[in-house]
């Protein structure tokens, strides 16, 4: 029954020859890997807004020179990210640039930064596209932490379908909302240059405003640049993209930076020339909509486009959440469960723990998680900062051809990134100061983590190779993850009981890793036979069980009893024990309900 619910919300497994189906062109990688930056249009207009509002409405006029500010920021970026994608191909970002650059403890400040970032990014956009909703419709208000729960499972589940069907369905509304941008910025425009606007809605350029003062400018810039999380997805994700991947992924980023830019500009001149001003009951984006069309079918069609890319924002996170973590546990700073694929062949691991997160993180606000805007838009800006220092070190280290324009890109970027860096912790420390607490704890988890892999790894490894003894008796069946001192342990003990024939199993999702493997266990030279099963869907439960049944068809009639041993490594009490022996369990489970196979464990201890 859970196998059969299981293929009904996922799909059918997918061989892992059918990756390169579920790559994503252009057009799709566009929309799924840009709604995140293109959705704070919605918001980045109106937190700058929200800062001059405080001296009044008289210095709504400074929108547009901070937005301008805000432009060149975008366009470093843009520039700065470009190179990074050429210069690391295989994806890991800002993370990748920081750890071969500057070093381990940069590079895991920028990880860190950017997988709570993602988290922060499901959550806040969810819960701003359920405001835009229930804006709409007031009688909804009081269902907001529901609503924005719903919606995270929904995009949860579709990203476990695979990417291709869910960046097939999630591009029509993120199009949708640049096309309705876009009519609403022309037409928005036209009545302004046909003079249909009154000039007294607005203040007039220039205009001297009492209170104003270089803090405050400082504070809506670093507001406005909100609007630029989201930018580095792409340099995450660029294995998600199809071959020609970082020429591809290099288009996307310059398609994405110029349809952000002219959708930013666009609502920051409309909400001027219509004298618009920041309200905790409607949005900005609403109050032009109904200034340009009123409260019609049009205005509708914005507000409705607006709710789906503020929700579908989102599957920025959930594309380049799991990509990080892949890296991050390639290099064993987290559980390696985060590098296995799922039935559906992405992340699933990553993409269910950050659901549940999000979920937690709404579920703690009560949905109003606009409070952490700032918050999560510092927790980009420090990766940005490293990332560009770490382009900087590199051209300057590697001095290739062409490296001096390279280098004044990236030190343009590193100096604008660190300024708003300073300037989120000078003018908004009462709601940024957590990164100061989290980004420790996080990095000291991580180095744990690593330390107990590094450990295991020396305990585990195989320093002596021993003859192997004749063997008698009955039929033993080991699974095997690898050449380690928990297969040697299990190997001795099903030695030492006498059975006709040891059999080691080793179930591959890779040919290459197989190969390795099976060159490593000939020259290990243990006298016990390796069977070596490459597995296309990625599971181990199907391919194990149908080699046990083959032997029990072989044997039915003798007095064989077919036993299989589970290799069990067994660290030190406490949190250890979330890193190891999923795969072990889950074997053990399935196995014990069949009535002809002997299923034990043989445990090997860490040693203190």
């Amino acid at each position: 029954m859970i196998s059969s619910l299981k293929r009904f919300l996922i799909g059918r497994p997918l061989k892992s020859t059918e990756l390169g189906e579920q790559r994503l062109n252009k057009k799709k990688a566009l929309a799924i890997l840009s709604s995140d930056a293109l959705s704070s249009v919605a918001y980045g207009p109106e937190q700058i807004l929200i800062v001059l509002a405080t001296v009044g409405a008289a210095a709504f006029w400074y929108s547009l020179p901070i937005a301008l500010g805000v432009l060149i920021l975008l366009i470093s970026l843009i520039l700065s990210y470009r190179q990074i994608i050429f210069a690391y191909p295989h994806g890991g970002g800002a993370y990748m640039v920081s750890k071969n650059n500057l070093g381990i403890t940069p590079g895991l400040i920028s990880g860190g930064s950017l997988l709570v970032d993602y988290i922060l990014t499901v959550a806040v956009s969810v819960s701003a596209g359920t405001d835009a909703i229930t804006s709409a419709f007031p009688a909804l208000h009081a269902h907001n932490v529901m609503i924005a729960v719903f919606f995270v499972l929904f995009i949860t589940l579709l990203n476990l379908r695979g990417l291709t069907e869910s960046a097939t369905i999630l591009a029509y509304p993120v199009y949708l909302f640049v096309v309705a941008l876009f009519i609403l910025i022309g037409v928005g425009g036209y009545t302004i240059l046909t003079g249909q606007v009154s000039p007294e809605l607005h203040t007039p350029m220039g205009t001297t405003v009492t209170g104003l003062s270089l803090f405050l400018l400082l504070r809506a810039f670093a507001s406005g640049s909100s609007a630029l999380t989201g930018v580095e997805a792409i340099s995450n994700a660029i294995p998600n993209f199809k071959e020609p991947a970082p020429n591809n992924a290099a288009k996307t980023l310059i398609a994405m930076g110029s349809l952000l830019g002219i959708l930013f500009s666009g609502i920051i001149l409309l909400a001027y020339f219509y004298g618009i001003a920041p309200s905790e009951e409607v949005t900005v984006v609403s109050q032009i909509a109904e200034g340009v069309f009123g409260r019609n079918y049009v205005y509708y069609f914005i507000q409705g486009t607006t709710a789906l890319i503020l929700i579908l924002a989102a599957n920025t996170g959930y594309s380049a959440f799991p990509l990080l973590a892949v890296n991050l546990a390639k290099d064993k700073f987290i559980p390696r469960m985060f590098t296995i694929r799922g039935d559906r062949l992405g992340y699933s691991n990553g993409i269910i723990i950050l659901g549940f997160l999000s979920i937690l993180l709404i579920i703690a606000f009560k949905g109003r998680t606009e409070q952490l805007i700032p918050l999560y838009a510092v927790g980009v800006f420090i990766p940005f900062t490293l990332s560009q220092t770490g382009m900087m070190v590199k051209w300057f280290r590697e001095r290739p051809k062409g490296w001096l324009p390279k280098l004044l890109i990236n030190s343009t970027g590193a100096l604008i990134s660190f300024s708003v860096t300073l300037i989120f912790f000078l003018t908004k420390f009462n709601q940024v100061w957590p990164v100061l607490i989290f980004i420790p704890i996080m990095i000291t988890l991580f180095k744990k983590i690593r330390k107990h892999y590094d450990e295991i790894a020396e305990q585990l490894r195989i320093s002596t190779c021993e003859e192997a003894t004749p063997i008698q008796g009955n039929i033993i069946i080991i699974p095997i993850a690898g050449i380690t001192r928990v297969v040697e342990n299990s190997l001795n003990y099903a030695k030492s009981l006498s059975p006709q024939q040891i059999i080691a199993v080793h179930i591959s999702f890779d040919k290459e890793e197989q190969k390795k493997l099976e060159e490593k266990w000939g020259q290990w030279q243990t006298g016990v036979r390796l069977v070596s099963l490459h597995s296309l869907h990625r599971s181990i439960i199907q391919p194990l069980t149908k080699f046990i049944d083959s032997i029990e068809r072989r044997t039915t009639g003798s007095n064989y009893q077919v036993t299989v041993l589970i290799p069990e490594f067994i660290p030190k009490k406490g949190w250890h024990h979330i890193l190891h022996n999923q795969s072990s369990f889950l074997i053990r489970t399935v196995l014990l309900h069949r009535k002809n196979v002997v299923v034990a464990t043989v445990p090997y201890h860490l040693k203190k």
